[in-house]
């Protein structure tokens, strides 16, 4: 506009003279002046300017009345919004700090308990050893005295003895105690850890300052952040001072790495940090197999039937549990036992916090490595536990919720029919997967679609949740919220067990085949 409203008007033709704008040509939508009207803009409609006049200022009115009705109203609540956000804002880093201190303080009571644990082992071993060597001077100063009195005893044959006396004594000279065996004493080290920072780091939490994050529909995860991304992800975009950088996108077609038959049967997987991985299945024996399948070492349980096994994100040491309710860890190549359970175990789930999780019948319970329970799952208000039987229980990497097969045997009072659920770190629920698949979802062909049936679960690098499906032949890929992503593969065998190893590499079982599948690039 040339002037402010209520001013005369001073817009006048630029073509002629500074003449009146006081026609409208519809055609070309311009004011235009008489001389326009009869040079350029000849031929063309016009009309006076008071004309469309009207028109215009129901223009403006439905301007204001839409801006006053819609648009202020939305700018005032997002206004209103700022302060929740503000107040969440700094809730949120509160909460952090307060959640940071507490991992500290508890780490602290940790190395405490550790501490006195360890001065405890010493101090039992320094009384054993004592009590060695207090015996065994005992027994030398006995020996001592008793040889004294035999040389007597001989030298007294020997002076006035018979022939006879001197018989007896030689045999007996052949005949005594010997000298008292020393004790084999208990021994300890301690070598104390020069450059303890990287597991103080570890021990302590994992730090994520990235701002953003969002999963497309192709199931690629991009972040945004401020910060430097590794070199070996690919750049999407760079808005003003932040980096969009794709860490992980799925494949148009999963890849097969490579394919063996197993020397044993497996039902519970672990691939571990160094490209093996254990297995087991319903039996005695823990096996430990090389990359193409050779098998590397054998673990035996002499107790009972190893029920699931789960590696330590952390430690990167194997837990064990078994029939009989042992709880036991993989140390030297020998299954050390941590602690026992009332209920027998179905399944077990080592967390990075250093938490074993349980799941039983009815019931799921975090206990610490000592055995002292932390949290525990209780009936609702039904009267129904939020799960009844437990079948797999792995722990997200990213969110640390945990997700649980859930067979949902009637022997255990559930109804039959099987899913997965999601609960958060409290062990409430998040949500439930029952193995829709979009119809629109193109599937492969097979034996045909039988009702959900999940053996196995996993999680990958970046929470999303990898479901063996034992009826169907197959393994499914969601996201950590519950979307359906995409079949990674389908197979001509039941799906037994699945693993992913720290390249996202997928160990998946089927029947007697272990297969290495690549679904994904990062």
């Amino acid at each position: 506009m040339a002037t402010t409203i209520g001013q005369i008007p001073l817009r006048t033709c630029t073509e002629h003279n500074g003449r009146p704008l006081e026609l409208y040509c519809e055609k070309c939508d311009k004011l235009v002046c008489l001389k326009c009207h009869l040079s350029t803009h000849k031929g063309h409609d016009v009309c006076e300017l008071s004309d469309i006049t009207p028109t215009k200022k129901q223009d403006i009115q439905n301007f204001i009345d839409r801006t006053e009705q819609n648009e202020l109203v939305q700018l005032r609540e997002y206004i209103k919004s700022t302060d929740t956000l503000l107040r969440d804002n700094t809730s949120n880093f509160e909460n952090l700090s307060h959640k940071l201190k507490k991992q500290t303080d508890k780490l602290k009571q940790d190395l405490d308990f550790l501490t006195a644990q360890t001065l405890s082992l010493y101090h039992k071993m320094e009384e054993d050893n004592t009590m060695l060597i207090r015996k065994y001077k005992q027994d030398l100063e006995m020996y001592n005295k008793q040889l004294g009195q035999l040389i007597q005893e001989c030298k007294a044959a020997l002076q006035h003895g018979s022939h006879i006396e001197i018989y007896d004594t030689g045999c007996e000279i052949h005949s005594q105690i010997s000298v008292p065996v020393k004790p084999v004493l208990g021994t300890a080290s301690f070598t104390p850890n020069k450059t303890p920072q990287n597991h103080l780091k570890l021990a302590l939490g994992k730090f994520d300052a990235l701002d953003q994050a969002s999963t497309n529909q192709d199931g690629s995860v991009i972040r945004t952040s401020g910060g430097q991304e590794p070199s070996s992800t690919s750049q999407q975009s760079e808005p003003k001072g932040k980096k969009a950088v794709t860490m992980y996108k799925l494949l148009p077609q999963t890849k097969v790495l490579e394919e063996w038959r197993s020397p044993v049967g497996i039902n519970s997987i672990c691939p571990t940090a160094d490209g093996q991985v254990y297995g087991v299945y319903h039996s005695k024996t823990l096996t430990l197999l090389d990359r193409k399948g050779k098998e590397i070492q054998e673990v035996k349980h002499r107790r009972t039937i190893i029920k699931d096994i789960s590696l330590s994100p952390t430690t990167h040491t194997l837990w064990v549990c078994d029939r009989e309710n042992n709880i036991m860890e993989l140390v030297s190549g020998g299954l050390k036992h941590r602690f026992s359970t009332k209920e027998t175990p179905r399944c077990i789930c080592v967390t990075a916090c250093n938490h074993v999780i349980l799941g039983m019948t009815n019931n799921i319970s975090k206990f610490t490595p000592q055995g002292q329970m932390v949290l525990t799952t209780s009936a609702t208000g039904t009267g129904k536990p939020l799960v009844c039987t437990p079948g797999r229980i792995p722990e997200c990497p990213v969110t640390h919720n945990v997700t649980v097969v859930h067979r949902n045997i009637k022997g255990d009072g559930g109804d039959g029919t099987r899913h997965v659920i999601v609960i958060d770190t409290d062990f409430r629920e998040l949500f439930v997967y029952r193995g829709d698949i979009p119809s629109t979802y193109k599937q492969s062909s097979h034996k045909g679609v039988e009702p959900f049936d999940p053996q196995s679960v996993v999680y990958d690098s970046v929470g999303n949740i990898i479901i063996g499906d034992w009826d169907n032949y197959r393994v499914l890929l969601i996201s950590g919220r519950g979307e359906f992503l995409r079949i990674i593969h389908t197979d001509t065998d039941c799906t037994c067990a699945v693993g992913v190893d720290r390249e996202d590499v997928l160990w998946a079982v089927f029947g007697r085949n272990v297969k290495l599948l690549q679904y994904s690039s990062g």
